[in-house]
């Protein structure tokens, strides 16, 4: 993401829509006003409501008083895999108290990070996030809570991991990134796609083929903003009203209608969160 593009502008509004992953405190957000603004901005575009995720102790603080001030916000909280290292027994008991307050609709995000071993200062070793998985996966199923997977280059590991623990009744793998064969061995599963601005970059054939083969009800959309801006906004900050570009992309790829797309996505989001 550079700083130095300007923000895209509105897309054509695009109904009913849910962001079923963003992070509001990095896009700017820090009270009840700002959290509404940006809020209000997606839902003039037709995405009315919003997941928030954590990635450490702060944000899932932050993510649970953000759902807590705004009717139309729900948080995920977790330690991201790449952090897993510190969770001590004081990270656990307060991660475990925060995503058993009502409005936290998923145990997330967590997983395994493989590629940032190695390159990231202070990152979490392999055998640290594995630990940290195994963790978060019993806590989503003590709470009867969605399990929110992040996954980079990890595929196997992270399938394995699931199957030795026991995957929670309903388990999202946010940003979809991988190809057609992994989606086949997720959608065996029962897992849910979420598919986010990655979809519409010139350069994901694979995984463009790989959101052909997804049942609608295994289907969800997604921004990760400020991350992954959907093409041709690539590289500028993206925020929840810019879903609608992606939800469009994505249809156009399915040979489906926007409409449709929009309200099926929905559908299952609200399925998937118990909205």
């Amino acid at each position: 993401m550079s700083k130095d593009r300007p923000a895209p502008d509105a897309p054509e509004p695009l109904s009913p829509l849910i962001d079923a992953h963003t992070h509001l405190d990095a896009c700017g957000a820090h009270d009840a006003a700002t959290v509404a603004e940006i809020v209000d901005r997606a839902e003039a575009v037709g995405v009315g409501r919003v997941v928030t995720v954590a990635d450490d102790l702060d944000a899932a603080r932050f993510a649970v008083d953000a759902a807590n001030w705004d009717s139309r916000v729900y948080a995920a909280v977790a330690i991201h895999p790449t952090r897993a290292n510190v969770l001590d027994a004081d990270t656990r008991v307060e991660i475990e108290r925060l995503a058993s307050n009502p409005r936290v609709v998923a145990v997330g995000e967590t997983g395994l990070d493989l590629y940032w071993p190695g390159k990231l200062e202070g990152c979490a070793t392999i055998e640290e996030q594995v630990d940290g998985f195994r963790w978060h996966i019993d806590l989503a199923k003590r709470l009867g809570k969605t399990l929110m997977i992040h996954n980079r280059e990890a595929d196997q590991d992270l399938l394995r991991v699931l199957n030795e623990e026991g995957a929670p009744e309903t388990v999202v793998f946010h940003c979809f990134s991988s190809d057609s064969e992994m989606a086949r061995e997720c959608i065996a599963a029962g897992y849910v796609l979420s598919f986010s601005g990655t979809v519409s970059f010139k350069n994901a054939k694979a995984l463009r083929e790989a959101a052909l083969l997804v049942p609608s009800d295994q289907l969800i959309v997604e921004t990760d903003a400020p991350f992954l801006t959907p093409h041709p906004f690539r590289g500028a900050p993206n925020e929840s009203y810019c879903l609608p570009y992606t939800v469009r992309a994505l249809a156009d790829i399915r040979g489906e209608d926007p409409q449709a797309l929009a309200a099926a996505s929905t559908a299952t989001a609200e399925r998937v969160y118990k909205l």
